[in-house]
């Protein structure tokens, strides 16, 4: 019995790096991914910097919708930052090593972000309830000290629970294979590569998994159940189509982001494809973030006046 104790522990190999496959399985498509990547990288970044800068010196775009829209592009700054720029390098250099700290870091800071995304578009779905169902009490319900303590809330409130959750995942044995077959640290493929029963960890991430997408998601749902409700009772239809139009642009984002996160996080173990994964991690670390920053200009008229006369601006 002692014997074989000591095979088993011999068997598990201390692993101080993982090898991220990427997309090493399409040898011949590795350039032009490089550069697909890299323009969708440095538009997420210019797209929402602008959106940022307009926010930051346009005066008649200082209300709370556009507070919580600029934290919201800063945070989807740092969200494709921390995935992105890794698999540019992978796919540049064709090697995927990372070590294991690299790895725990990354996850930790992935799922921080992500967590930070569901709260924030809780809060900014609370701003429009607010601003369409009690329109009397809107500036002072949303006053720029409950505006300020809300986002602060959205941004730490994942923190200690993420940091926790990574620790803990981190903290398992991990024998044979160090290679992950993903383009970054997610949970489900680390998951697949930890040495004896995962179920308490898997119960955790249901568990974190429904506190952070789920119920943001009922009181998102609830939020905009009242507001179509409210919408529905104005008499004017300049007005309805108004109040649609703030709102749909947020519904889009919220539908998106969250389709794919809970496709992800809360489906059934045994369905888990890892190449349907990679594609759904796809959508929602490099596409929704692509898209958001267009869905938010193209279709608020504020933002696309606003941009119009800082381009008046700059080349006059």
């Amino acid at each position: 019995m002692e014997n074989k104790l000591k095979t088993e522990i011999l068997n598990i190999t201390t692993i101080v790096e993982f090898f991220l496959l990427g997309f090493s399985d399409i040898p011949n498509l590795q350039w032009i991914l490089f550069g697909v990547f890299l323009v969708i990288y440095l538009t997420i970044l210019m797209c929402n910097s602008i959106i940022i800068l307009i926010i930051r010196i346009d005066s008649a775009l200082q209300i709370p919708m556009y507070f919580f829209l600029s934290n919201f592009s800063f945070l989807e700054i740092c969200y494709v930052t921390v995935t992105i720029p890794r698999m540019l390098m992978d796919l540049l250099t064709q090697k995927g090593n990372i070590s294991f700290f690299a790895c725990a870091a990354q996850m930790c800071f992935v799922l921080m972000f992500g967590g930070s995304e569901c709260l924030l578009l809780t809060v900014m779905a609370y701003d429009r309830y607010v601003a369409i169902c009690n329109p009397l009490h809107y500036t002072l319900v949303m006053n720029q000290k409950v505006c300020i303590q809300l986002v602060t809330v959205s941004w730490i409130s994942a923190c200690p629970v993420v940091i926790g959750q990574t620790c803990q995942i981190f903290s398992l044995p991990f024998c044979g294979s160090n290679t992950i077959n993903h383009f970054f640290c997610d949970i489900p493929p680390v998951l697949k590569l930890a040495c004896g029963d995962t179920f308490v960890n898997e119960i955790v991430i249901y568990v974190v998994a429904v506190v952070f997408i789920m119920v943001p998601f009922l009181l998102i749902v609830f939020s905009y159940g009242k507001i179509i409700y409210s919408i529905l009772k104005l008499s004017s239809a300049k007005g309805r189509a108004k109040a649609f139009s703030t709102c749909s642009s947020h519904l889009i984002v919220v539908v998106l982001f969250y389709g794919t996160a809970t496709i992800t996080y809360l489906r059934p173990k045994p369905n888990q494809s890892e190449g349907v994964g990679k594609l759904i991690s796809l959508f929602y670390t490099v596409l929704i973030p692509t898209l958001n920053p267009i869905v938010y200009t193209l279709r608020n008229k504020d933002i696309m006046v606003a941009l119009r006369k800082l381009l008046t601006k700059l080349l006059t």
